[in-house]
């Protein structure tokens, strides 16, 4: 059987959407790093645990910087269950991340109650000229299913 050899990556983002679902921390998101085929780096969104920048995506930079001993991370790619805010794309572009791979778009999150600017990372990379490639749609079924999830906890919060 030949599988894409991305899912084994977006699959390990959503186990950290799931853990985040599981302690009510944050939102359905999560997020991997991987350098020369290896997982270097994972994250999960903890806004309600920590303060607002404490999306998957900048816990999976953090990690993956300290780990690498430096902020450039030039030959990551990103894997991450929901299209990168604009913070967060920022994030990725001063990191020098070379691609980001996404499942679902800002618009569900949106649409889901949260607090997004509905500024996509095409548009991002447009005004930014950024050289970040992007990929958009990955695993969108897996993806969309952590905001069925997330709909059904009792406790859930946006912010």
């Amino acid at each position: 059987m030949n599988t894409h050899p991305g899912k084994t990556y977006m699959l390990a983002a959503i186990k950290e959407a799931g853990r985040s679902l599981k302690a009510i921390d944050g939102g359905p998101f999560g997020a991997c790093i991987v350098k020369e085929g290896k997982i270097i780096a994972r994250g999960r969104n903890r806004v309600l645990k920590k303060d607002a920048t404490c999306h998957a995506e900048i816990e999976a930079i953090r990690r993956a910087s300290k780990l690498l001993g430096t902020f450039d991370l030039s030959g990551c790619e990103v894997y991450s269950t929901t299209e990168p805010c604009p913070m967060c794309f920022s994030a990725l572009h001063w990191a020098r991340v070379d691609k980001v791979i996404f499942g679902t778009s800002i618009k569900e999150a949106k649409r889901a109650g949260f607090n997004e600017l509905p500024i996509s990372c095409k548009e991002m990379k447009r005004l930014g000229r950024a050289k970040i490639k992007i990929k958009a749609g990955f695993m969108l079924g897996e993806c969309e299913s952590l905001f069925e999830r997330w709909r059904k906890l009792k406790n859930r919060k946006t912010y």
